[in-house]
């Protein structure tokens, strides 16, 4: 009982201050998350055992930059190209039997881009013609957290078939197809509130978003299982690490990034 209310009271917590800097200003909801990647490298390191702190000076130049300094969209390209790329080169290692390189060079490529790159296109994503579009980014929040949470209550009850239980045993099928029916149905509902994104547009972005996000869970948990560790840290009570709660969007949003950037471009 008492980790049922520490887990609620966190998750209270945390979603107060999402919205919270969401809606108070856009210099809140930037800061927020660089802290956010911040403290999601800290337990990357850890979990890695990359020596050093140069990735965190490394991860503030380049989110200053491309916060305020870099708006040219062919340098927001590159980036986003090479933040997707290094995110499929850990699907590789995902699905294969073979760990990346240990040296410190690979780790810290691979931190710098797929959490500081994860970050930075999560801090873009609701900026849409200088304007700053809260509700499409509190409305790609919830895509995640019905994913989540209808995953876990489908999968709960009826989740008999075990999606990757080499890496993480409790997840099933018919829960990720549970979560992912859902989504859909929120997304679709959204639609009404956040008319930069149509119904059809929503439901794209839900699917892109339920699978990459779902994809960088699993991503996350095989770097806790090679480090021989249940969470990425404790600086939540009850949830982990700040990388146990942010991996599907941070590992989802150079995804979702590029998916509205096609979208709009089609439109």
């Amino acid at each position: 009982m008492k980790e049922v209310l520490r887990r609620s009271i966190t998750g209270v917590v945390y979603v107060a201050l999402l919205l919270s800097a969401v809606f108070l200003s856009t210099d809140a909801f930037d800061f927020l998350f660089m802290i956010f990647g911040l403290a999601c490298l800290y337990e990357y390191k850890r979990l890695t055992a990359l020596k050093g702190y140069y990735i965190f000076m490394a991860y503030l130049a380049l989110w200053w930059a491309f916060i305020y300094l870099i708006h040219d969209k062919l340098l927001i390209n590159i980036l986003m190209f090479i933040t997707i790329t290094i995110n499929i080169i850990l699907l590789y290692y995902l699905f294969s039997n073979r760990k990346p390189k240990e040296n410190g060079v690979m780790k810290f490529l691979i931190g710098l881009f797929y959490i500081g790159g994860g970050c930075i296109f999560l801090t873009m994503i609701p900026y849409k013609d200088d304007a700053f579009a809260k509700f499409l980014i509190m409305g790609i929040f919830i895509l995640i957290w019905v994913n989540d949470s209808f995953a876990y209550l489908v999968g709960k009850t009826i989740g008999r078939t075990k999606l990757y239980p080499a890496i993480s045993p409790k997840k099933t099928v018919e829960g990720s197809l549970g979560g992912l029916v859902f989504t859909v149905a929120a997304a679709y509902f959204m639609a009404r509130y956040e008319p930069i994104v149509n119904p059809a547009q929503w439901v794209i972005l839900a699917v892109v978003i339920v699978i990459a996000g779902g994809l960088g869970d699993l991503v996350e948990s095989k770097l806790k299982r090679e480090a021989g560790v249940k969470d990425s840290g404790a600086i939540l009570p009850g949830h982990g690490g700040m990388l146990d709660r942010l991996d599907s969007l941070i590992f989802a949003a150079p995804f979702a990034y590029l998916t509205l950037n096609l979208l709009t471009n089609v439109s």
